[in-house]
């Protein structure tokens, strides 16, 4: 049986200047993303679109979601499949492509995840986990282009210090 689940937040803009979208530059792209019991999340479009470059984009937030989301999927098949992970970082990229007429489209995104794992046993099922992960991700499994994985596991150094 399938199960549903919900998701609300508010988003306001905040960047009527006193003359609206009088033109295309009497308003600036800024906006607040707000969700009960979270932090506010303050935004604007890519610096290219007119936007502030100091605030979270669009474009940003959908690459840290995949990313995001890769991660979480990933710790757990770890979790499941007996690699300890004690340490992971993803340096993620994407590609966007936009047209004449002002429309674009995301065509890639490329997940660059480097992981520790407890133990040199573990490598390489930690790399062959990505594509569980990916399965079971739910972004990546709402988007129409493809996401690569490019990933990378070390192991974990014990070093112990004499003092």
């Amino acid at each position: 049986m399938k199960k549903q689940h919900d998701y609300k937040l508010s988003l306001k803009w905040k960047g009527n200047l006193g003359e609206g979208t009088l033109s295309y530059r009497s308003y600036t792209r800024a906006y607040s993303v707000h969700i009960d019991g979270k932090p506010d999340l303050e935004g604007s479009s890519d610096p290219y679109f007119r936007g502030d470059q100091s605030k979270h984009n669009p474009e940003d937030m959908l690459i840290a979601s995949l990313s995001a989301c890769h991660m979480l999927s990933y710790l757990h098949v770890c979790a499941v499949g007996g690699v300890v992970v004690v340490d992971y970082i993803d340096n993620a990229t994407g590609l966007m492509e936009t047209t004449p007429d002002g429309s674009g489209r995301f065509v890639e995104v490329t997940l660059n995840p480097i992981v520790t794992v407890a133990d040199a046993s573990m490598i390489t099922k930690a790399n062959e986990f990505h594509a569980k992960a990916n399965q079971l991700c739910f972004i990546a499994n709402s988007v129409n282009f493809p996401v690569k994985h490019v990933p990378e596991a070390r192991v974990k150094l014990n070093v112990t210090f004499k003092v």
